[in-house]
C-alpha cells in the first residue's frame, strides 16, 4: 500500500505567509490531505477567510496574526498551541521582494528583504527543530525560488536570500538528520500570485518567461502543492537536503 504514504492525517502543519498565493495553496492542500494547519500572516481578514476554508475541508485551523520579521512573537504563540500537540511540519513560505537594480538598493530595502526572506526562515527553523527534536521526527520545508539557483531579473537581494535558503536547507539537513528531521526546499518558477500579478500583465515579460520555459506556460498553484505534500508525508521520509524545482523545466534550459 503506497498511496497512504502521501496522506498527512493527524498531523499539525505550520505555514508562514499562509493566506495568499503559494502559502494558501499549500495550507488548503495539506488540509485536504488530513493535516490541521497553523496559518501565519499579517492581515486579519485574510487569516479569517483562510481559516474558514480550512475548516470547510474538515480540519482544524489556528491563526496567528504576525509579521515573520517579528519571529519571537510567532514563537510565543506557537508555544501556546503546541502545549496540546506536537508540530509535525513547518513551512517557511513568507517572502517579499523589492525590484530595485543593484546600484539603487537602499539599506532599508536590504534589511526588509533579508529580514523577511532569510533571517526569519533561519530562526523559525531553529525553533521548529527544537520542537521536533523532542519527538525525533519532523519536516521543515523552505520555499526558495529558481531565482536562488540561476541569475534572473528578480532583484539581487531577493535572489541572494533565495540562494541562501537553498544552502541553509543543505546545512540544516546535515545537522539535524540525526534527530530524524528532514529539511528540504521547493524552488518555484512563475505562478500566478500576488507577488507576480502585475508582472504577468506585461505581455512582453510573459513572452520572455515562456521563451525560457520548456512547457511554455505559467504554472498553476495546484501543480506546486504535490511537491510539498510529498516532502511532508511519509513518502518523502528518505529525502533531505534537497531542492525540488517546480519550474516547467526552466532550470534545465540551455542556450
Amino acid at each position: 500500500m503506497y498511496l497512504p504514504n502521501f496522506r498527512l492525517d493527524h498531523q499539525l502543519t505550520v505555514v508562514t505567509g499562509g493566506t495568499k498565493g503559494i502559502g494558501r495553496a499549500i495550507a488548503l492542500s495539506f488540509a485536504e490531505s488530513g493535516s490541521d494547519v497553523v496559518i501565519i500572516a499579517r492581515n486579519s481578514d485574510d487569516l479569517l477567510r483562510t481559516k474558514g476554508e480550512i475548516e470547510a475541508l474538515g480540519q482544524k485551523a489556528y491563526i496567528i496574526q504576525a509579521d515573520v520579521a517579528h519571529y519571537q512573537e510567532i514563537i510565543e504563540k506557537v508555544d501556546y498551541i503546541r502545549e496540546s500537540r506536537p508540530v509535525d511540519v513547518w513551512i517557511n513560505n513568507a517572502g517579499m521582494n523589492i525590484r530595485s537594480e543593484a546600484e539603487n538598493v537602499t539599506e532599508e530595502e536590504w534589511e526588509q528583504i533579508i529580514s523577511t526572506n532569510m533571517r526569519s526562515a533561519f530562526f523559525l527553523s531553529q525553533y521548529a527543530a527544537s520542537l521536533m527534536k523532542e519527538h525525533e521526527k519532523g519536516k521543515i520545508i523552505n520555499i526558495s525560488s529558481v531565482g536562488g539557483h540561476t541569475a534572473l531579473r528578480t532583484g539581487v537581494v531577493y535572489a541572494m536570500t533565495k540562494s541562501a535558503l537553498i544552502q541553509m536547507t543543505k546545512n540544516l539537513a546535515l545537522e539535524w538528520g540525526k534527530y530524524q528531521i528532514n529539511v528540504n526546499a521547493i524552488g518555484p518558477w512563475y505562478f500566478e500570485t500576488s507577488l507576480t500579478e502585475q508582472l504577468l500583465k506585461d505581455e512582453s515579460y510573459v513572452e520572455a518567461i515562456l521563451e525560457r520555459t520548456p512547457l511554455k506556460r505559467i504554472g498553476k498553484l495546484e501543480e506546486l502543492t504535490g511537491a510539498a505534500i510529498f516532502l511532508a508525508s511519509d513518502a518523502g521520509n528518505y529525502m533531505t537536503g534537497q531542492t525540488i524545482f517546480v519550474d516547467g523545466g526552466m532550470t534545465i534550459y540551455g542556450f
